[in-house]
């Protein structure tokens, strides 16, 4: 039997097969009851006392089950040409009398000059959680570094990474903050309306992410510059067009500079530093091997 401290509470984990909520139940599980939601079946293996339903965010009354009794909700959607699945997620949670809600969004929401179809998207979806009438929690990180397994497989073959705009800097941020912060945040009403941006604590370029990784690899690694039309055709192939556009409006703001600056908001909800991208590069070196 599992026995759990005094404050233990119900949450609920959407997007539960996704990198974040993934990683925040390493920090949930001793001591809350957890249901993760998915739109895909329950992975095999799964954890003694967590519970696994399958969710169509498309089907209101299909959300309101997963929610039902839910003391906070994480909120994570991917796709924002579903925008039904975001309306979905807050009516449910308002039927369910969900008590918080925690949303994953972005920090570009904060940037008046972004106007993408993700950015927008995002803006959106805060609005909607602001107007619902539930306490809400934004968390607004900037790039993941696990961005950068996307050229693991080039690092294996060809000792290359590729980037539109090689030497323009982010500061981003371990997914694993991310989920530590979330995790902290969800269900204390000290955090109630509040938003809270995320950053690692460094601006890098992929040129010198590439220097990082080739130091914890030991051996060279060459950064690439690809053109425009490069950079869409890559994006397209993993994401829609209309994405693969939104992705190329990002990249020109982060040429500007708008992704530069750092936050140390980790710090102030973690109580340690930010991982470094070194770090999390160490942590990760056999994804690239």
């Amino acid at each position: 039997m599992t026995v759990r401290a005094a404050g233990s509470r119900h949450i609920v984990l959407t997007g539960a097969t996704g990198q974040i909520a993934s990683l925040m139940v390493t920090h949930l599980a001793p001591r809350h009851r957890l249901t993760l939601a998915s739109r895909t079946p329950p992975p095999t293996g799964q954890r003694s006392g967590i519970r696994h339903v399958t969710c169509d965010y498309g089907d209101v009354d299909s959300v309101v089950d997963a929610f039902r009794g839910a003391d906070a909700v994480f909120v994570v959607t991917n796709d924002p040409t579903r925008p039904e699945h975001d309306r979905n997620i807050v009516r449910a949670a308002g039927r369910a009398s969900v008590g918080h809600i925690v949303k994953l969004s972005a920090a570009a929401v904060r940037d008046a000059a972004a106007h993408d179809l993700i950015t927008e998207w995002q803006r959106t979806n805060e609005d909607r959680i602001k107007s619902s009438g539930i306490p809400w929690t934004m968390i607004q990180p900037r790039s993941f570094m696990s961005h950068a397994l996307a050229w693991a497989s080039s690092i294996r073959g060809s000792g290359t990474t590729y980037a539109l705009h090689p030497h323009s800097r982010n500061a981003c941020i371990a997914p694993e903050d991310v989920a530590e912060v979330s995790a902290r945040v969800l269900g204390d009403s000290r955090h109630h309306f509040r938003s809270y941006e995320l950053t690692g604590p460094q601006s890098l370029s992929a040129h010198e992410q590439s220097e990082v990784l080739a130091e914890v690899l030991g051996r060279p690694l060459t950064c690439r510059e690809l053109s425009r039309e490069e950079a869409h055709a890559t994006y397209a192939h993993r994401y829609s067009p209309v994405m693969a556009d939104a992705l190329l409006e990002s990249a020109e703001r982060q040429l500007a500079g708008a992704k530069a600056f750092t936050t140390d908001t980790v710090g102030q909800l973690t109580g340690r530093p930010a991982t470094t991208f070194a770090q999390w590069a160490t942590g990760h070196k056999d994804r690239f091997e």
